[in-house]
């Protein structure tokens, strides 16, 4: 898959100055380095002056391998189906729902996988945040929040923990023991405090750090020891929905959606946005890296599901199709990136060809909107939860 994406360096730009994703252009045979923007404003503009069509051409070295680029233009990057045109069709497959987990007494929310790749957390409107036993489908924790609609809940990467809020603008943190007559509401402690609701949350590459996204419109980084803010991200014009860690173990990056109908990606130790996309027509409901960390999907409420290049700077890919109306909820890759699966409000899930940009399968199963989605660290299934619920472990 990486081989799509076409290899873009980082820095000033040789026109505009401005830090972007460059692309290599030859100028009169000069190499020169140009932000995308500036790329398109020098076609726009005619190719004046020096800039003939001839001699502002894309350098051919830096486009992907050559079975992909052969039907591509130099002045114009296609998108991912285009490219992928000579890749092999997946074949049929068949996905069942294996497990269904039964306990929530409302719509559930949010949920995640633990990194042992079986047991869940999963939170709820009923406020009840619950870790459950996948293989066996066993509870094997509860805790009852002070509010309703537990918005986010997160595992940490050791396992020994879990976050999660909602109504309570709080991210609170729940150590995990399996003592007899545990009292885990003791031993919670309020790490995060935003002026809204809190919409996402998700640890760092430690317990020690916690990223959260709030309907205040802003994402923050909290230590969890001493609930200390680290660091706060200010630039969605709206409630802030969603984020997704990049997925490198040195990961210093995050990506973030929201009401204002933008991706944002940020960098962790500035604060500061370092690319924005701006396509959708709808509040993003969720955005999730694809697993190279060089793209990342979004859902929207606009019933769209769309691929972005961060070395291009650009929407590569838009999967969409008439007969869906209703809004995408939640996306997530396969382990292996060709696949996208994504969660609908039609009750149904959407399979798509990450390459091909066409729909593989549709998955039926739950009775209300899908929620929320999460394919487990190891790949070989993935989990649902709905407003019918329920969470479904499907494979």
């Amino acid at each position: 898959m990486d081989q799509t994406f076409l290899a873009i360096v980082f820095g000033p730009c040789d026109k505009c100055s401005k830090e972007k994703p460059l692309r290599p252009v030859s100028v009169k045979s000069e190499q020169r380095s140009y932000c995308s923007l500036c790329v398109e404003m020098v076609r726009v503009e005619g190719l004046k002056k020096e800039h003939s069509a001839a001699s502002l051409e894309f350098n051919p070295e830096y486009l992907p391998g050559q079975s992909f680029d052969e039907g591509l233009s130099n002045h114009q990057l296609s998108a991912v189906h285009q490219v992928a045109e000579r890749v092999e069709a997946l074949g049929q497959f068949v996905m069942k729902t294996r497990r269904t987990l039964k306990g929530h007494g409302n719509k559930v929310l949010c949920m995640d996988w633990c990194k042992d790749k079986r047991r869940i957390v999963s939170s709820s409107q009923d406020g009840k945040v619950i870790v459950w036993d996948s293989f066996t489908t066993n509870k094997e924790h509860a805790v009852t929040m002070p509010c309703t609609w537990v918005m986010a809940c997160a595992y940490a990467p050791s396992g020994c923990a879990i976050a999660c809020g909602g109504l309570d603008n709080k991210c609170s943190v729940y150590p995990l023991t399996f003592e007899k007559n545990e009292n885990m509401a003791a031993k919670k402690k309020s790490v995060a405090m935003h002026t809204n609701y809190l919409s996402a949350c998700s640890f760092t590459n430690s317990d020690m750090q916690i990223l959260t996204a709030s309907g205040d419109g802003t994402c923050a980084l909290w230590d969890v020891e001493s609930g200390q803010l680290l660091q706060s991200f200010h630039g969605h014009g709206a409630d802030v929905l969603c984020l997704d860690l990049a997925p490198s173990e040195t990961g210093n990056t995050f990506v973030s959606g929201g009401c204002d109908k933008k991706a944002m990606v940020w960098d962790m130790r500035s604060g500061q946005c370092v690319q924005s996309f701006e396509t959708h027509d709808s509040d993003i409901n969720s955005v999730r890296y694809y697993p190279s960390g060089d793209a990342f999907a979004s859902g929207s409420d606009d019933a769209t599901c769309r691929l972005y290049d961060l070395r291009a700077d650009r929407e590569v890919a838009i999967y969409s199709k008439e007969s869906i109306i209703f809004g995408a909820s939640s996306v997530d890759f396969s382990l292996s990136g060709r696949l996208l699966f994504a969660g609908y409000n039609d009750y149904t899930i959407n399979v798509w060809d990450v390459l091909k940009g066409s729909r593989v399968s549709i998955l039926f199963g739950h009775e209300n909107r899908v929620s929320t989605l999460r394919v487990s660290p190891d790949g070989t299934a993935f989990c649902s939860g709905s407003w019918d619920h329920t969470l479904r472990i499907w494979a």
